[in-house]
């Protein structure tokens, strides 16, 4: 099962009620966040999908900006475990770690829970550099972007960083245009895109 798959369907389900309360919050928050968008959802709503109330959250978090950065911060723990799982899938196989991340994200685009990466919707919402949640937001891309590059240097593809920059910004091109046009505009093309640059970049001088 694909992570973008997965973690896309949980936004449809309510936080387990058997979860301490910051837990609550954190799920609450993240279904609500990544399904309606961060400024369009309020304190009180979060606090209500919860089942808690607005002192508890704000026990827990000091802010909404600063809940904002959590929740973040917890999707970007949850990538870091995925690579991990797909690094313990294909051990000491680079190549068939980018292809199994790259074929779970293309899988993602077809769930119609998908809204994209809830990274970049952050960003657009969230122009303020001193906002708590640019920090998170900057530091997982980056480091989205070096795991990247780091697998195309291991796997032996020409010009690796390059090629990291090209998958990188597919990917990011891709999920707004599946926002902008639907799963049937431009970003179906995705797979066939990526097999097509992995193919041009194969080992060879750099």
């Amino acid at each position: 099962m694909s992570r973008v798959k997965s973690t896309a369907s949980r936004h449809a389900r309510h936080p387990a009620a058997d979860l301490p309360p910051r837990e609550r919050i954190l799920e609450a928050a993240k279904e609500l966040f990544y399904a309606r968008g961060i400024r369009a959802v309020s304190v009180d709503e979060i606090a209500a999908a919860a089942d808690t109330n607005k002192m508890t959250l704000y026990r827990h978090f000091e802010s909404k900006d600063r809940l904002v950065a959590e929740y973040l911060r917890l999707l970007g723990d949850e990538a870091d475990a995925f690579w991990g799982e797909i690094a313990r899938e294909h051990p000491h196989d680079a190549r068939k770690q980018l292809e199994a991340w790259l074929q779970s994200l293309c899988n993602g685009l077809d769930d119609p829970a998908n809204r994209g990466c809830a990274f970049a919707n952050a960003a657009v919402e969230i122009p303020e550099k001193d906002h708590p949640a640019r920090e998170v937001i900057e530091h997982h891309k980056l480091a989205q972007r070096d795991h990247i590059a780091r697998l195309c240097r291991n796997a032996g593809f020409s010009g690796p960083e390059k090629l990291a920059d090209e998958i990188f910004l597919l990917l990011e091109g891709a999920r707004v245009n599946m926002q902008s046009m639907g799963r049937e505009g431009p970003c179906h093309r995705i797979p066939e895109l990526f097999r097509m640059l992995l193919s041009s970049k194969a080992a060879g001088p750099d």
